[in-house]
């Protein structure tokens, strides 16, 4: 045998012998571990590594190990991650128009949300994946709301009350402005010890997010109007995304994009349980009056008019979402 086919015989042995070099993707989420969310994205990524014989591996840090959604994408611009599972707010100055259906008022009921959502997910997530991000679905969060213990039935009210909201919330701050309310800015971890210091009285957050943080044991009322409405979804840097063979890709595609389909609709059915589960221990969802209603409903408009200046959502997009809204309320 010639020195040069002895040479690619030696290739083709190593090629069958030597275990193959996984692709490691790893991924960051303050989401803790133990939650649906997390069991959900390790099942897909067990299914991944299975149908695609190792060469795709997933390591997930979850709880806010690798720091907050800002820490995650900083981590990712410089290679130290690959991607992570974070708000849809949080990629607002990538792609704002992935954080649009966060404005303040915009929704008012799920058949709304499924609407926009089936004729909007698909394109903003493309163009995201023109920024350099590559995204499998997003996940429903619930919708926000304003939760106290006292009984707020104006405007006036929450004008009384210590609010607290998270750092550099843009949508928050924007819409108190409008009302002239000054909120308490805390860290997330600092939450729970100002409701039982008395230093914030007031928080927003959806009925699954009080019942996780155990928020609702300081909270008797409810306003029962959606503020906002929360996503999050996975990103992966597309460069990375480009370095495993196209089939693997198709394979990460389609199981992740499954995934999270499970994960959107499982989310759903806990935001549900979870009103019904605060309802049950005592608290009290408080239906405003429609004057009340109507003020809350005028700050909202001034605000979603600046934070469209401020963040120069798509006109295609912008439109599309209005036009969608019209349609579900023509008719009814």
């Amino acid at each position: 045998m010639k020195p040069k086919q002895q040479f690619s015989l030696l290739i083709i042995l190593l090629a069958l012998v030597l275990p193959v070099q996984a692709k490691v993707f790893k991924i960051a989420t303050i989401s803790p571990d133990g939650t649906s969310w997390m069991k959900m994205m390790r099942e897909g990524a067990k299914q991944i590594k299975q149908e695609t014989d190792g060469r795709v591996v997933f390591k997930f840090y979850p709880g806010g190990v690798m720091g907050n959604d800002e820490n995650v994408l900083r981590k990712m611009r410089i290679g130290q991650l690959q991607g992570g599972a974070i708000t849809a707010g949080s990629l607002a100055a990538i792609h704002p128009d992935v954080s649009i259906y966060g404005l303040p008022f915009l929704f008012s009921s799920l058949e709304q949300v499924d609407r926009v959502r089936s004729q909007l997910d698909e394109k903003i997530l493309a163009d995201l994946e023109d920024k350099g991000y590559v995204s499998f679905g997003l996940a429903e969060g619930g919708f926000s709301y304003m939760m106290s213990d006292e009984k707020l039935n104006t405007v006036d009210d929450v004008r009384h009350q210590k609010v607290w909201i998270p750092s550099g919330n843009e949508v928050g701050e924007v819409v108190f402005s409008h009302a002239g309310i000054s909120p308490v800015t805390l860290p997330l971890s600092d939450v729970m010890t100002g409701l039982q210091t008395g230093l914030i009285d007031t928080v927003i957050t959806s009925p699954i997010g009080a019942l996780a943080l155990q928020w609702h044991t300081k909270i008797n009322y409810v306003i029962d109007v959606p503020l906002t409405y929360y996503s999050a979804l996975m990103v992966i840097s597309k460069k990375a995304f480009n370095k495993i063979k196209p089939q693997d890709q198709a394979t990460v595609r389609r199981i992740m994009g499954e995934t999270f389909k499970k994960i959107d609709a499982q989310n759903r059915k806990d935001n549900i349980a979870a009103r019904q589960a605060l309802i049950n221990q005592g608290v009290e969802f408080v239906s405003l009056k429609p004057s009340a209603l109507h003020d809350w409903r005028q700050i909202g408009d001034e605000a979603m008019r600046e934070l469209e200046q401020k963040n120069r959502y798509s006109r295609p997009v912008y439109d599309a979402l209005m036009k969608n809204l019209k349609t579900v309320h023509s008719a009814k």
